[in-house]
């Protein structure tokens, strides 16, 4: 269920005109007992065509729910409010992922207008087929492809991923779960998608897969599509990113440049820069204690109990507001990172 919400001001935009304008998406769980819990709240940003935003943050922060939800994959517990407008040129037009219903969802975006490299790789693939049968389907339905030029398409789908042709025979229980990654992903840019939804999409690989993987996802980008990267591999983000986006909690807390956010000034936002000081070339200090529950969120901050910066002002919840280049949650955005 979908009602309307009033519209966030968008923080830090992208240049070119949006693909997508996502306006204080939230996606809230009814659970038994009536309580509810709220997996993301008031999320606002655009995604222009030949961009990547990469959306980092802790596992259970919202990443793949607000992923979920702009496919209209949530469960029938979740209620979503705000709006998720993706723009297309002719009789495409524009819709709202978040009121589409079923039928349009199915028949005119997934697969076409939005690609989805799954976070569960496997699970998205048909058990008792093999990977070829199933790239040459997608091909068949989203690229119209058949015939003698089929067999050569699917394994240039297969290669454009790193998926290699020896194994096109084998069914997804056969595989191990770098492989499933590559099928899951060949699979996402057949039809090249104006916009490409990659939710984890180098879980299982090896550094150089890695690499290969976000190198092809930045090639898909820079022909002019738009790529929206959920990922906990700062690296891989660091590589292929225009802007980042940091959630915490359910909510962004962070949203800039990348060159901005990896470069010798370092986001604002505590919680940002501690997600790289975490990183191994950076210090590899853990950031202390534990996110909240999202059903138990404090009125405030919902950082301030793991903060070195906390104060009484932290007592309130912070807004996304403009500091530096960014735009920043945080009550202390503006304070020098060594205060």
């Amino acid at each position: 269920m979908t009602t309307p919400e009033p519209s966030s001001a968008p923080a830090t935009e992208s240049p070119a005109a949006p693909v997508l304008s996502v306006r204080g998406l939230g996606v809230r769980f009814r659970m038994r007992g009536g309580r509810h819990i709220a997996a993301v709240t008031d999320a606002t940003f655009d995604l222009a065509a030949g961009e990547c935003l990469a959306l980092v943050g802790e596992s259970g922060c919202g990443k793949s729910v607000l992923a979920s939800a702009l496919l209209g994959l949530l469960p029938a517990n979740a209620r979503t409010t705000g709006s998720a407008v993706l723009r297309g040129a002719g009789p495409a037009g524009a819709v709202d992922l978040l009121t589409a219903d079923e039928r349009t969802l199915a028949r005119t975006v997934r697969g076409r207008r939005v690609g989805l490299v799954p976070q569960s790789p496997a699970a998205h693939l048909t058990p008792v087929r093999t990977v070829r049968s199933q790239l040459a389907e997608v091909l068949r339905e989203v690229t119209g492809v058949r015939g003698p030029a089929l067999p050569r398409a699917v394994e240039a789908a297969a290669e454009r991923a790193a998926y290699p042709a020896d194994h096109l025979d084998r069914y997804p229980h056969e595989l191990s779960g770098g492989l499933a990654q590559r099928a899951a992903t060949a699979l996402a840019l057949i039809g090249d998608a104006p916009l490409l939804l990659a939710d984890e999409p180098t879980t299982g690989l090896d550094r150089e897969l890695v690499d290969r993987t976000a190198d092809e996802l930045r090639r898909h980008t820079d022909d002019g599509r738009a790529l929206l990267m959920i990922t906990h591999d700062l690296a891989a983000a660091e590589r292929i990113a225009d802007r980042v986006a940091v959630m915490y909690a359910g909510r962004i807390v962070e949203l800039g440049p990348a060159e901005g956010f990896f470069g010798p000034a370092g986001p604002r936002h505590p919680y940002a820069r501690g997600l790289l000081d975490a990183l191994p070339e950076r210090g590899f200090t853990a950031i202390p204690g534990m996110p909240p529950e999202l059903g138990d969120l404090p009125d405030g901050c919902a950082f301030a109990d793991r903060c070195p910066r906390v104060t009484d002002l932290c007592a309130t919840l912070p807004a996304l507001t403009p500091a530096d280049g960014s735009s920043v949650a945080c009550h202390h955005a503006e304070e020098r990172v060594d205060a």
